[in-house]
Formats: C-alpha cells, structure tokens, sequence
C-alpha cells in the first residue's frame, strides 16, 4: 500500500503468488503435484497438515515447505492460507471441500470432486455463500496437448467430430490400496474412467443425452476392476475402457468427417520429456499421411496450480468448474446405473 497526489488516494497490489496450504500428505500430492506446484510463477507453497504431524513435518522438509501442522483443522484456520489443494480419498473430497470453503479458503480438490452428483451440487451452495472459488484437478486441462487439441477441432482440421476412443488401465490388485475400498470411492470407473468421460464431454463440448455400459467387478474387492461404456452425444459417440487389473495403456483417439487425432499419452503426460499428438486424413492407412505435432517439456501440474491460482488473482473462471464437475458425475453415474439395469440410462445432473 502506498501514497501518491494531493488526494492520498490509496493503491493496493495484488499479491503475485497464491499462498496454499495442503491436506494430506497423499502420494500423489508428494510425488507430483506438490513438486511441479512449488516451481509454478503464481503458486507458493505454505503449509502442508496430516493427521501424523511427523509426517507432515517430513513432507515440508523434503518439499521445503515452511510449515508443518498435526492437524487438517490448524492449517484451514490459518489465516496465511489464500488456497488449499485436497488429495484426500474420494469419500473424503466433499466434507473436507466445504470445510475449507468455509475458513475462507478457494479449494482445488482432485477428481472425482465427490461420490454422487447429489454430493457436488451441494458445492453449488457453498460456493454461493462463502463467496471462495472451488475446481476440480482435472491437470489435462491446463496441458498444452489437450489446448492444442480444442483449437484443432476449432479449425475444422478433421471436419465434425463423430467418434471419440478411449483406453485406459493399470494393475493394482492390492486391497489395503485405497484405490480398490468401495467405501472410499474406489474402481476403475471413479478413478481413472473420470478421464475418459471428462475427455469426451471435453471433445464434443456437450452432455451425453443416455449412456450403457459393462461392469466387471473384483470378487473379493467388489471394487469395478474393467468398466466399457459407449455414451451418446447430439453430435456423435464415444466408446471408453478402463481397468486397474489390466496392463498400463492410455490412448485416446477422436475422429472425424475428414481426418482423426491421436494423443499418444494422453492422461499421465510425462513432465521430463515431450509429448506427441498425431494428426491424420486419412488418406494412406499405412500412416505415411500422419503429421505429428510435438510439445515441448512442461508439467501439467505446474500449469494447473498457476491457471487456478491466476483465476484466483484475476478474478476469473477456474480450469474445471463445480458445473463441469457435476456434469462428469453425471455420466459416472449414469454407467453404474447401466451396468446394474442392462439398459440404457440418461445422465441425471
């Protein structure tokens, strides 16, 4: 704040960095994120909380970050705090969201950002009232590939998009992982399908009006260890795979009245190495028609911290919004539906 002309008149700078705080100290906070977030042009990293204060503690001295509490409840009342980034277990997102909405603090929370759609429309509220800005992690956004991608479909580079594939699958048969606890959110289609819902509604830029699906469940789990959907837009459709109990593949493929385009690795985008993204019209099936466009090294994580941090500084819209959120929940929910009736179900947001 300073002074300046006969009239004093007062002038506030706005900070050039988010302040955020962390709950949790969930791997793909410490591995990833938090990394890639600490080397963002608008992001700080303040304080990290765990329900283990030596962990927390732990995490800050590897990560340097000045701050370590014993508690998600210190951290949100920490008036240091602009932001918090929420890595905690699905069935944890909503509470712990509202949470921070309500100590004043914008909120990033991973995807999916709740169980239900019921369960993120109540975000709707919250946000109304605490007057903060929530999203939901969904990095790819913020990647240069998938930016890259919206403006060749808005140059008409493979005419209308009619047909979008996708395919994506780790293994993880470990029942103390979280990933595979029903009661916590987890499965295939929770976890990793999200993507390839939120990359078609990405692509078509519209709702799926009914969708049906398949389900293979672990017997043991019960967690959906192999989820196939086929889900119907106004302007065409998409057919998805996912699993956690089948080799690591990701490929996503959209296709058009005259030519298709391919993201080689579409979702974990390395941050260490370019990435790739194949443009064909079709016109020699062997491939030699295939232009390929290369992006340079980046971190989505790094971009998504800043473009939600900077929506915060400017005062405008975040990556992925609560509406958008719902949306995808929507068409979750709906392939549950589906897989349970053996029919087709329409999307209820």
């Amino acid at each position: 704040m300073f002074h300046t002309g006969a009239h004093r008149s007062i002038i506030f700078t706005m900070p050039t960095k988010l302040r955020w705080g962390v709950l949790s100290t969930a791997n793909i906070g410490l591995k990833k994120v938090l990394p890639a977030m600490v080397q963002g042009q608008f992001t700080s990293i303040a304080a990290i909380a765990s329900r283990n204060l030596a962990k927390a503690q732990e995490a800050a001295a590897a990560l340097g970050i000045p701050t370590a509490y014993g508690s998600y409840e210190e951290l949100l009342a920490d008036p240091n705090i602009d932001a918090v980034y929420i890595p905690l277990p699905n069935h944890l997102h909503v509470p712990w969201t509202i949470k921070a909405a309500e100590a004043g603090k914008h909120v990033l929370c991973e995807k999916p950002i709740s169980l239900t759609v019921a369960e993120a429309a109540t975000l709707l509220a919250v946000r109304a009232r605490t007057g903060v800005k929530i999203g939901e992690a969904f990095m790819v956004n913020c990647h240069p590939q998938w930016l890259r991608l919206r403006e060749l479909f808005g140059q008409g580079r493979i005419g209308e998009i009619r047909a979008v594939q996708g395919f994506f699958s780790y293994f993880n048969a470990n029942p103390a992982n979280i990933r595979n606890q029903v009661e916590c959110g987890g499965g295939a289609l929770m976890d990793i399908g999200c993507y390839l819902i939120h990359a078609a509604r990405y692509a078509f830029k519209q709702e799926p009006a009914r969708v049906v699906a398949s389900i293979d469940r672990d017997p043991e789990m019960h967690t959906d260890r192999l989820t196939s959907a086929i889900l119907e837009f106004p302007a065409g459709q998409a057919i998805f795979t996912c699993s956690t109990q089948m080799v690591p593949y990701q490929r996503m493929q959209f296709l058009g009245t005259k030519g298709r385009i391919e993201l080689e690795i579409p979702f974990n985008a390395p941050p260490d190495r370019t990435t790739r993204l194949f443009v064909d019209d079709g016109g020699d099936l062997s491939g030699s028609s295939i232009a390929t466009e290369t992006f340079p090294v980046c971190d989505q994580y790094t971009l998504q911290g800043d473009a939600f941090s900077r929506a915060v500084l400017d005062n405008t819209e975040v990556p992925v919004s609560i509406e958008d959120a719902i949306g995808n929940m929507a068409a979750i929910e709906a392939v549950f539906r589906s897989a349970n009736s053996g029919r087709w179900e329409a999307p209820q947001s």
